[in-house]
């Protein structure tokens, strides 16, 4: 039986270095892959901040050249075989990667101004060492801007090595699109002649997602409802028309979680692990020590939390206009963490004072909180403004906690609105991003608690029993692979 050969490449890579949900897609999907018998081997920057020893890299080249535009640049491979059936090697280059974080300033969020040369550099290297390695991909599977060089250069290069290879470019979150000065031109071998509105030139600048977009031979979305949403207007990110060009070989395929990892059956760090069979004696066990850990008022009132980045795109700016409306007229209970925009930041955590025991605010990023949320709130707050997919929704209906979302893209295929007749659902979702639709839903989901505790049972039995292990996705994704292959 023919089984496709797959180079992923990406810029961040769970374990290794997250910053977002790309991590969490690019370390899972590749292991689900390998138990359906694809060859998969994986390509990252090595970043200063990845830790060398814990997870057993080792240098396997050195001495390796690509050439940019305008000069030749060498650099050393390293391998880890951490995560076990997947090889991943990491592209050593101090002079791109040898620095705090990933993109830019953690705490200001301020880019790098060479960016576009780091990634125009690592998406040669990862070709590179396909060819290093004597490794034929059938695709190679690029995400996102930082790699969306790749499909370009597969087709400007006509290297004979890759005559039979396909890229795939999978859109993982489409406003962020890579657009920089012409100055990138000459170093990212980016040829004058695909400098128009059709290809990389947007406005004056070289678009790093839009060349993608051009020339990969498929492309994909994290799921279903995104697919749709962005060959609109209002959620194209002015690549609309170049999307429905390529609709044909657009398609959405829905991620999955890493099921082994959130799985509260088997979840060593919260207090008191439990299945949609047991959830009523685990919920209120973790909700109590959440309640103990977090100062909050009592277990008998319900706990509402969220722990997202802090950004435009998460609805941040409706949650901080309903939330004081919220803690003055509802009896609930809030825990938040994340961090992101510095206004947020400071208001956020002002309201620990103003209302003792109702709110608590954790600024920064705990993983090991994000397992205490999950497992003792009551509902979860993803309220975007639009979602390419969205994992926490997923990973909050598993651990019974259920979805307080806006009906848009990933959230739209993942949450099934509550209905009050039956009594059925995972979570209460909404339509108008507004404030007010915002307080509503949680005044629904609040009375519902108190009102139908019932319904409430049912919901969190039936959302704990959802399947969004990786196991089907990477059945499409093997199934697109072939396709594309031509068998």
């Amino acid at each position: 039986m023919y089984t496709p050969n797959v180079l992923f490449v990406a810029s961040e890579m769970t374990p290794f270095i997250k910053t977002g949900g790309l991590g969490d897609v690019v370390g899972a999907l590749p292991k689900s892959l390998a138990k359906n018998g694809v060859v998969v081997k994986v390509v990252i920057p090595l970043y200063s901040e990845i830790n060398y020893e814990k997870y057993g890299l080792k240098k396997v080249m050195d001495g390796n050249c690509v050439q940019m535009g305008n000069c030749q640049e060498f650099f050393s491979v390293h391998m880890s075989n951490y995560i076990p059936g997947i090889e991943v090697y990491f592209v050593e280059f101090n002079k791109y990667f040898n620095r705090p974080w990933v993109y830019g300033d953690r705490w200001s969020g301020q880019a790098y101004e060479d960016n576009p040369y780091r990634y125009a550099f690592f998406s040669r290297a990862a070709l590179q060492i396909a060819k290093d390695l004597n490794f034929r991909p059938d695709v190679v599977h690029v995400h996102d801007w930082q790699t969306a060089l790749i499909p370009y250069y597969l087709k400007n290069d006509k290297d004979p090595f890759f005559a039979h290879t396909k890229s795939l470019l999978t859109l993982h979150n489409l406003p962020y699109q890579g657009r920089f000065s012409q100055d990138i031109m000459g170093y990212g071998k980016i040829d004058w002649k695909d400098f128009h509105p059709g290809a990389f030139e947007d406005y004056g600048f070289v678009n790093f997602l839009k060349g993608g977009i051009r020339f990969a031979d498929k492309l994909n979305t994290v799921s279903p409802g995104y697919a749709k949403e962005i060959l609109t207007t209002e959620y194209g990110a002015g690549l609309d028309f170049l999307l429905r060009e390529r609709q044909k070989d657009l398609s959405g395929i829905l991620n999955g979680i890493d099921t082994q990892f959130w799985n509260p059956q088997n979840d060593e760090i919260i207090s008191k692990q439990y299945s949609f069979e047991t959830f009523r004696d685990g919920k209120i066990k973790n909700k109590q020590a959440l309640v103990d850990k977090m100062g909050l008022g009592s277990v008998d009132k319900p706990i509402f939390g969220m722990s997202v980045r802090w950004a435009e795109q998460k609805g941040i700016k409706m949650v901080a206009a309903a939330i004081e409306p919220i803690l003055k007229t509802m009896q609930a209970q809030f825990v938040l963490m994340g961090d992101g925009d510095s206004w947020a930041q400071d208001y956020f955590s002002s309201l620990p004072k103003k209302y003792p025991g109702q709110i608590a605010v954790k600024v920064g990023f705990n993983p090991e909180m994000e397992h205490w949320i999950d497992a003792g709130s009551d509902f979860s707050l993803v309220p975007s403004l639009y979602e390419p997919c969205g994992l926490k929704q997923m990973v909050s209906q598993t651990y019974g906690a259920l979805p307080i979302a806006r009906s848009t893209g990933g959230l739209e295929d993942t949450v099934f609105n509550y209905n009050e007749y039956y009594g059925v659902g995972t979570g209460f979702k909404f339509w108008e991003a507004s404030p007010e639709a915002f307080y509503n839903t949680i005044g629904w989901a609040n009375a519902t608690y108190y009102d139908r505790p019932h319904h409430i049972d049912s919901m969190r039995k039936l959302a704990m029993r959802q399947n969004y292990s990786w196991s089907k996705s990477s059945q499409d994704y093997k199934s697109l692979y072939k396709k594309m292959s031509g068998v």
